[in-house]
């Protein structure tokens, strides 16, 4: 009876050193995950007015951060737990545009979804659905495939670009204080605002917003229920501000 309690003993001993040596082999590692930053393209713009008439338009816009993109924030984090999410943009990976529209039946929700590549700017999805679950598995699957394809070469890239903007590389040689510029801004505006951007037939946010894209030829589009789409070819250069006041049409079912 003795030996058998020993053994009994013995038993749940090495059981549960195995546990803990299981747990402390496999500890969280944090820091090979992608980080994405999250926002909300109308956050930073909750009201404004205008008007205006034969090209001419004056009107005047303020706004402030909405409860909204810390509801996304929570649904990425649950939703995607693979990836880091971070509230300071510069150390980041992607940026994830996420657009939820409340207050409708579901089938008449729009929410709309775009990743970009923090440090390229260049689009990784964007795509609309018809819930915000569907918006946010839908980024993280476009941020999970492409950091397994990438991520090496994206942390790599940033850790050199970190290195010339560095203040011990201005000093040493100041003809590296900065690196030349290749990206202009769009400031689109329209009457009605909250209507779409699409830059090159993809998504980037809703009027009005200020747009980041690469010098050259860009198709810009403006689109809203109800209304005509609204299309302007240009060419941007680098450093420039190209405004756009998109004034649209009623369609005529209006």
């Amino acid at each position: 009876m003795r030996s058998l309690s020993l053994f009994v003993l013995l038993f749940c001993g090495a059981v549960a050193l195995g546990n803990c040596q299981e747990k402390a082999s496999a500890p969280a590692d944090d820091s090979a995950k992608a980080r994405v930053f999250i926002s909300d393209s109308e956050s930073w713009e909750t009201a404004g007015g205008g008007g205006g008439s034969r090209g001419n338009y004056g009107g005047g816009f303020s706004g402030g951060a909405r409860p909204q993109t810390a509801e996304i924030i929570k649904t990425f984090g649950q939703r995607c737990p693979d990836v880091m999410v971070n509230n300071i943009a510069e150390k980041t990976d992607y940026i994830v545009l996420l657009d939820h529209e409340g207050g409708k039946g579901a089938l008449r929700h729009k929410n709309k979804v775009a990743v970009f590549a923090r440090l390229s700017g260049d689009t990784i999805t964007s795509k609309s659905t018809l819930s915000l679950g569907g918006s946010v598995q839908d980024a993280c699957e476009a941020v999970t495939n492409d950091w397994a394809a990438h991520g090496p070469a994206m942390r790599a890239a940033a850790a050199a670009a970190l290195i010339k903007t560095s203040p011990a590389q201005i000093q040493v040689s100041p003809v590296v204080v900065s690196e030349k510029q290749t990206n202009g801004k769009l400031s689109v505006i329209s009457v009605p605002d909250g209507a779409d951007i699409e830059v090159d037939g993809s998504f980037v946010g809703n009027t009005p917003s200020d747009v980041q894209v690469l010098e050259g030829d860009h198709s810009v589009s403006v689109k809203k229920t109800g209304f005509k789409n609204w299309e302007r070819k240009l060419k941007v250069t680098a450093g420039s501000n190209v405004r756009l006041n998109a004034e649209l049409e009623k369609t005529e079912s209006q």
